[in-house]
């Protein structure tokens, strides 16, 4: 019933409840300072028409391809409108399922003969009925189109490198270790591998510096081009550089850093239009 009437809530009300929530004070639409307040900002006045192919998770393939090279495209096995389409027969021991229209539908299978087919069913029936969009209200995963996905296994307990770039340039890396489990945690290193002073929960003592960061820097530029903030999420397998995803709204701006001024801080890299404040 509370999620039927949030749906009706113009954007605006919706994000400044949701900030409220979250940050416990209203987010400062007419001149947004921090992060977090700038990314809800920009769900409500940057709208381009290729922010919904960037966020499909299939769509985002070719795109991908096209600007940096298929080489860095985890392999993609299969595509489906709907659960009861796949032939598990014909899947390999160990793969990947995962909606293209949102962030949770995901599925890791390690053992296809220890895989629980019904709860995967249920898991994706769920989210394939479900538009992202109406929860953080980030207007590019409005028109994606559901569908699920298997894409190559790539091994457990990967980094995942998220370098967060600011107006077409590469400026801070999170680096997500043991997700899912007690021992995780999140590290931000700046572009030369220095520890950042930047926090949001457990940070590793130390995490070694990826052997292709040169190579995720130069492409996370290319990919940022034109965008005030995006998120370009890597990981590295095997001395080899691999896309994971785009992310126009980190956290969907309702994560707090263990200091506002953390969030000032970054908040100052996002140049919002002058003309457009006071919307």
């Amino acid at each position: 019933m509370i999620r039927r009437i949030a749906k009706l809530l113009p954007d605006k009300l919706y994000l400044s409840l949701v900030y409220y929530k979250h940050f416990k004070q209203f987010p400062n639409f007419r001149n947004p300072e921090t992060f977090n307040e700038k990314l809800q900002w920009l769900k409500l006045y940057d709208r381009r028409e290729e922010f919904t192919t960037m966020v499909d998770k299939y769509a985002v393939k070719q795109y991908i391809a096209e600007r940096i090279g298929e080489k860095h495209i985890i392999p993609l096995i299969g595509v489906w409108d709907c659960f009861e389409e796949i032939d598990f027969e014909k899947l390999p021991n160990q793969f990947v399922l995962k909606c293209t229209h949102d962030s949770h539908g995901v599925i890791i299978c390690e053992d296809k003969k220890k895989l629980d087919i019904k709860q995967a069913r249920d898991k994706i029936t769920s989210c394939i009925k479900r538009n992202f969009f109406y929860y953080g209200r980030e207007w590019p995963y409005k028109n994606v189109k559901p569908r699920i996905i298997a894409e190559k296994y790539m091994g457990s307990n990967l980094s995942d490198y998220k370098v967060l770039c600011f107006e077409g340039e590469p400026w801070i890396i999170e680096v997500h270790q043991d997700r899912g489990t007690e021992k995780y945690t999140q590290s931000f290193y700046d572009v030369s591998w220095e520890k950042s002073f930047i926090t949001q929960g457990k940070g590793a003592e130390l995490v070694p510096k990826p052997i292709t960061l040169d190579l995720m820097l130069k492409y996370s530029k290319i990919l940022s081009k034109g965008i005030h903030h995006i998120r370009v999420d890597w990981y590295e397998v095997d001395g080899q550089l691999y896309f994971g995803e785009l992310t126009l709204f980190d956290g969907s701006g309702f994560v707090p850093f263990d200091k506002k001024a953390y969030d000032v801080y970054l908040g100052s890299l996002i140049n919002i239009p002058t003309k457009k404040k006071g919307c």
